[in-house]
């Protein structure tokens, strides 16, 4: 049976660095406070040229070259994210033309930090259909310019990125083979961000607070623990797999108590697991395609092996995600 393989990774980060140091300067807070609270030492934060289609289209060059796939070849390209150039053309539009892949048609998608999770599922749905298809999956983030930098509850913790894949199909055995995807729209509140205010008066919101994000961050990790764990074990045990059976897991790098809750419960070794959190902050649908193609640049990603991505954000969306490296 053909299954999407991800042929290469890419992925891009703004230059400047901003430190747990720097926002004791910004507001109320602590390396200390947000190191135990978080995991968080380090986040990217875009500047000038680094616009979110411009670290989305690095980061496909470099996904681009590794595989030796031309711009012109691809036929789709998916963009995951929340915090798009524009709200109209999409982002993947823009990075259409900046590599010039005038044969691919392009579209985003918003699954918040759920997104590359939920677009390698739809891609792996349109390789079975097509399996010549060559598909460009990104998730790309300029969180900083959604964030309030009052709030030191939610401004410590994200930060800008951009990760890309190339996928194919493949009759090898290796590839996308199972997905456990899920939503909740009834816990909206409890991570949202809102859209600028509407300039018709008739539909302007009370609420309306700001075009941030804004997170009950209590509620939201009782909620990813246990959300992510049931979205797992239902997977694995679908197929038949136990945790033992996994090569490395990648999660959502969101918050290192959420990690270290979810690695015990589901007794995943620590060599098991890949976490670059303190170095990158939480970046949405960028952080596991950022992860994927550190883990690949390090070695950690073994042909043959089976890849666990298990993921949670705003919607509510989560879920969990199996392929054969």
């Amino acid at each position: 049976m053909t299954k999407a393989v991800i042929l290469g990774t890419g992925s891009c980060l703004p230059e400047r660095t901003l430190t747990n140091a720097d926002l004791e300067q910004m507001v109320e807070t602590s390396d200390e406070w947000i190191t135990s609270r978080t995991g968080i030492r380090n986040r990217r934060i875009a500047g000038k040229n680094e616009q979110n289609y411009q670290l989305a289209t690095r980061a496909a060059r470099r996904a681009l070259a590794v595989t030796g796939v031309d711009a012109e070849e691809l036929d789709l390209i998916i963009v995951a994210t929340i915090s798009s150039h524009m709200i109209m053309p999409s982002t993947a539009c823009f990075v259409q033309a900046e590599l010039g892949a005038v044969n691919a048609f392009a579209y985003d998608i918003n699954a918040a930090c759920a997104g590359f999770t939920y677009g390698l599922d739809l891609a792996s749905n349109y390789i079975q259909n097509r399996p010549d298809m060559k598909i460009l999956l990104i998730g790309a983030e300029t969180l900083s310019a959604r964030v309030n930098w009052e709030d030191r509850n939610t401004c410590v913790l994200f930060g800008d990125g951009a990760g890309a894949v190339i996928l194919t199909g493949s009759n090898d055995g290796r590839g996308v083979f199972g997905s456990s995807l899920h939503a909740d729209g009834k816990l909206w509140n409890l991570l949202c961000m809102d859209s600028p205010e509407s300039l018709n008066p008739e539909l302007r919101r009370d609420d309306w607070q700001g075009a941030h994000i804004r997170m009950n961050g209590v509620d939201i990790f009782k909620h990813a623990v246990r959300l992510m764990e049931d979205a797992v074990t239902s997977l694995l045990r679908k197929h038949d797999l136990t945790i033992n059976d996994i090569g490395l897991m990648i999660p959502h790098q969101a918050n290192i108590r959420i990690l270290k809750n979810l690695k015990e419960r589901l007794g995943l070794p620590e060599d098991k697991i890949f976490i670059n959190l303190s170095q990158y902050g939480n970046t949405s649908a960028a952080s596991i395609p950022i992860a994927l193609d550190e883990a690949h640049r390090l070695g950690r990603l073994v042909r043959g092996d089976i890849v666990l991505l298990c993921t949670f954000g705003g919607g509510l969306t989560w879920g969990s995600l199996l392929m054969r490296w």
